[in-house]
């Protein structure tokens, strides 16, 4: 082979590596286990976020009803997120994740005997769904937390894209086959799976290594631990505007209220539930996935906050889009593209929130992050659900898509230390000291 064909074959492999999501944090037994969690349940816990609004519209008939159990979610998210964090600072955060997952799945499974028994109760639903929010809330934050203490600071970026990917599969996957299977085996099947899928999950956190709190003995979490947080936060101008940019990305731009009314009335789904619901639920996540798979130039960008402004902004362009689309197809796409971008902005954030804050206040910050991260969406399906009640969903989707690129720009402008802000090298933070436990054995060993 002559050298100059060597130097191309060298420049396309070093191209392919680049876009080639980065799998080195695999190599780490601990998070390999962590990750595999994921996997297990990235499919099943869709079946339940296309089952309970499915259900809520079949009793009701209304995307108003619909935008509601953004509201029921929100309060157990606001408050055991809060609290979640603050336990995932105090407690063993295996421990925490093992009792959490546990009480997810618990919940799926009562959701599941309702729908089996045909209570057609919207608000045995309701009441389920907060419940099994409290749970989520607490398990979230903790997962988040404990990646830090796993994988070193510069693979950061790349083990959220890794973990981040393999959801947005399950995102894609999932509702697709809940549309496709819900005419045969009925709703409360939906259910079922994700429910069985938790239980599995579950093994996979047990053979976890212990995760204790750095800063000392366990304790109780309170009041003053999260308040703690809160102070420590306001002191932290990135932290205060990487929360912002996602509250405004989410709680302005985020339509899924609306997706079960236009796929019937827009798209031409029949009544009971099609093809159209599971491409509008699933095309975010397939943006978001073909985002992760190419996601190997993540790890190279160190001005994270520009490229949170800059993703949050074309989520806006994209979903202002989504709204004025007139084809199902075209629809699709534009959620796609939003997909990619909320995929990029979650990676930069997440690294943010791992890099910027101390281990002992990690936990609680991430606790912030998804009250945040889940309770935006959820405020949006009520604002988005009684918007279009009012005005229609192609002016509340792409009204909401253009407000999201304006508080963006102002905000930025406001807060011009995000724009700047800079990834710490790995020299200049290192994750915390871990045992050979705590590490995990060499990847060649088996997990």
């Amino acid at each position: 082979m002559s050298a100059a064909a060597q130097k191309t074959r060298s420049r396309a492999r070093g191209l392919l590596s680049s876009l080639i999501i980065d799998r080195r944090p695999l190599r780490v037994a601990a998070y390999r286990r962590l990750w595999t969690t994921t996997i297990v349940t990235a499919i099943g816990s869709q079946f339940t976020a296309v089952a309970v609004p499915k259900q809520v519209y079949d009793l009701t008939g209304s995307s108003g009803f619909v935008g509601l159990t953004g509201a029921v979610a929100l309060v157990p998210l606001l408050v055991f997120g809060l609290w979640g964090g603050a336990i995932a600072d105090t407690v063993d955060r295996r421990t925490v994740m093992l009792v959490s997952n546990a009480g997810i799945a618990l919940t799926s499974a009562l959701l599941w005997l309702q729908a089996f028994l045909g209570l057609d109760s919207v608000w045995v639903v309701l009441v389920l769904l907060g419940l099994q929010q409290a749970f989520f809330a607490v398990n979230m934050p903790t997962r988040t937390a404990a990646i830090a203490r796993l994988v070193p600071v510069d693979l950061l970026p790349a083990a959220i894209a890794l973990g981040s990917t393999v959801a947005q599969f399950g995102m894609v996957l999932g509702p697709l086959l809940a549309g496709t299977l819900l005419p045969f085996v009925g709703l409360s099947t939906l259910y079922l799976f994700d429910a069985t899928a938790l239980c599995l999950s579950m093994w996979a956190v047990w053979r976890l290594p212990k995760i204790p709190p750095l800063s000392g003995p366990q304790r109780r979490a309170g009041l003053r631990d999260v308040l703690d947080g809160f102070r420590y936060m306001a002191a932290q101008k990135v932290l205060l505007m990487s929360f912002l940019a996602d509250i405004i990305a989410m709680v302005a731009g985020m339509p899924r209220a609306l997706f079960p009314e236009m796929a019937e009335r827009a798209f031409g789904d029949p009544p009971g539930g099609g093809i159209a619901l599971g491409l509008l639920y699933s095309a975010i996540p397939v943006g978001a996935l073909l985002c992760g798979i190419s996601s190997g130039w993540l790890s190279r960008l160190r001005r994270h906050g520009a490229a949170v402004i800059v993703s949050v902004c074309v989520w806006g362009v994209a979903m202002a889009g989504f709204g004025l689309a007139s084809s199902l197809w075209l629809a699709v796409v534009f959620l796609a593209l939003g997909g990619a971008a909320d995929m990029t902005s979650m990676v930069y954030r997440s690294a943010i929130l791992q890099t910027a804050a101390t281990d002992e206040m990690r936990g609680r910050m991430q606790g912030v992050f998804t009250v945040v991260v889940a309770g935006g969406p959820r405020i949006a399906d009520l604002v988005h659900g009684w918007t279009a009640a009012a005005t229609g969903t192609a002016a509340a989707a792409a009204g909401g898509g253009v407000l999201v690129v304006v508080l963006t720009v102002v905000a930025a402008a406001c807060l011009p230390v995000f724009w700047r802000y800079r990834a710490p090298a790995a020299t200049e933070a290192e994750a915390p000291a871990m045992t050979a436990d705590e590490a995990g054995r060499p990847a060649a060993e088996p997990a």
